[in-house]
């Protein structure tokens, strides 16, 4: 058995806890992975509909704001799932995406993930390139840089490398880091910009990987020391989105 197998393994059998004869449901599992986000659209229990492709969207906040967008556009296209919490740095990506695999795909599980991811998103970089003091608080002056632009580089190496042994089937699509405003708190003004480069240095040599430029379509929609977007920006968020998935789509 390999790693990954083994690691899978491990992480059902931790979560699937379901007691003989009283089966927990997929529903019920996923809400408990989700807990206190229950009450944003982007978590929302997907109903699976069969004979349709599986997308994985992961990312941070700004695609927790254009998921459920992304939805409505691929309604009777695709079922469109994505990471249980706001993906974070690079570092925690492998971590978050085995719990929720073994969460959602756990034996014994009513309802249980069976299908195969048909196109995966992934977007992280926001959180690398923040700088924050003991605790997580966001402090361009006194704080650390949670990850500097050369581990992001070997992180998103590791993070390709795994998602093509978990989902082989799988299209990869890369969104690029959107743009950091002048005066956005504990980032620096285009802070991104390294992390970027560094992305399409690492994606040349997977010439297989789509490269989604969500930077340059979210340009117009910026908001001053915000690295957020009103609900123009992230309706067109959705709308790019939505017409690069959907050109992946099997």
């Amino acid at each position: 058995m390999n790693a990954y197998l083994k690691r899978m393994l491990g992480c059902a059998l931790i979560v699937s806890g379901a007691i003989a004869g009283q089966a927990e449901t997929a529903a019920a599992a996923w809400g408990k992975l989700v807990g206190n986000l229950s009450d944003r659209a982007a978590f929302d229990w997907v109903e699976h509909q069969a004979g349709l492709p599986n997308v994985l969207i992961y990312g941070d906040s700004i695609s927790i704001g254009y998921t459920p967008g992304v939805r409505e556009r691929l309604v009777g296209v695709a079922n469109v799932y994505r990471i249980h919490l706001n993906g974070g740095s690079s570092d925690s990506v492998i971590d978050k995406f085995d719990r929720l695999e073994a969460t959602m795909r756990a034996p014994g599980l009513a309802g249980r993930w069976d299908f195969d991811w048909d196109v995966i998103q992934i977007n992280v970089g926001l959180h690398d390139l923040k700088f924050v003091v003991a605790g997580g608080k966001l402090d361009l002056d006194h704080g650390t840089q949670v990850n500097r632009v050369e581990d992001y580089a070997r992180n998103l190496r590791l993070i390709i490398a795994h998602l093509k042994t978990a989902a082989p089937k799988a299209k990869l699509i890369f969104a690029l880091t959107t743009k950091v405003p002048a005066n956005s708190a504990g980032r620096v003004e285009d802070g991104e910009l390294p992390y970027n480069k560094a992305a399409r240095r690492v994606l040349a040599d997977f010439p297989e990987i789509v490269i989604n430029d969500l930077r340059t379509v979210s340009l117009p929609f910026l908001q001053p020391g915000n690295v957020h977007f009103k609900p123009d920006g992230i309706a067109a968020q959705a709308e790019h989105v939505a017409k690069v998935i959907a050109a992946q789509l099997p």
